[in-house]
This record gives C-alpha cells, structure tokens and sequence, in this order.
C-alpha cells in the first residue's frame, strides 16, 4: 500500500513519504524516506566587544573560506553563502545538518575602521574582526 503523508502544518522543511503496510502499523520510521527541502537558513552567529574591536564568529562547518561571503556596510555585517548537499539518496534517522544557501546579518553597535576588517575561516568557524576607530591626536599650536 502506497501511502503519503505531507507534514507541512507541523513543519513546513519535512514531508515523509513511503511505501508499507501503514504508516501507523511501523514502530519504526525505516519503511519510509525522509527528504528535507533547501532553503535559506541563519548559522550560529556571537558578536562580542573588546576595547579594540568587535568580532562576529559564525559556525559554518564544511565549507571552504572561497564559498564565503562577506560585506560590511556601515552598521551591518553581512554574510551568505551555500553550503552544498551531500549526495545521494538516503534515508535518515535524524537530520540537523543545514544545506543550501544561508544568510545572517549583523548590526554593529558602534564605529568601524572598514580599512582595517579581517576574515578567517579555520575549523568550520568564520571569525571576522572589526577594529574600532583608533582616536587622531590633534597638535594645538
């Protein structure tokens, strides 16, 4: 017996969809495929303050730093990317992994030096510092 069940009005990124004898009868979810749909999602974003700088670190794992993007536009930091699906078909058992294209923008809350901006990506981290203005001594004459 065929059947499929769309789970859209509990969670709109999951539709399980199988072939059994039914849905209800199985204790287990391994007659059925699990598919999650891409769509834009947010990594784990800190934004700290230190007397020089703020820094942004984001989780990204399993990209590599040219599949990045980063922009700063006064009071905003914005990073996208895709992180790419694994291929293949499969089914699983538990899915927290996001794919696809993701976002995530962040407000900084006082003065940048843009000339200064750093970016590193090591161990599935980005990690973007952002200097604060340093003060201009003024001679009196």
């Amino acid at each position: 017996m065929d059947r499929k069940l769309d789970r859209k009005s509990t969670s709109p990124r999951w539709r399980v969809t199988g072939e059994g004898s039914s849905y209800e009868d199985s204790p287990h979810l391994h007659f059925f495929s699990v598919s999650r749909r891409s769509s834009l999602w947010r990594p784990p974003t800190d934004l700290y303050e230190t007397e020089e700088e703020f820094v942004v670190v984001v989780e990204i794992a399993g990209m590599r730093g040219t599949e990045i993007s980063v922009a700063y536009d006064p009071h905003v930091l914005s990073i996208h990317g895709r992180r790419a699906e694994i291929p293949g078909h499969r089914a699983y058992h538990q899915m927290e992994i996001a794919f696809g294209e993701f976002s995530s923008e962040v407000r900084i809350p006082g003065p940048v030096d843009a000339a200064r901006i750093e970016a590193n990506y090591t161990d599935g981290f980005l990690r973007v510092v952002l200097p604060k203005p340093r003060p201009t001594m003024i001679d009196v004459s």
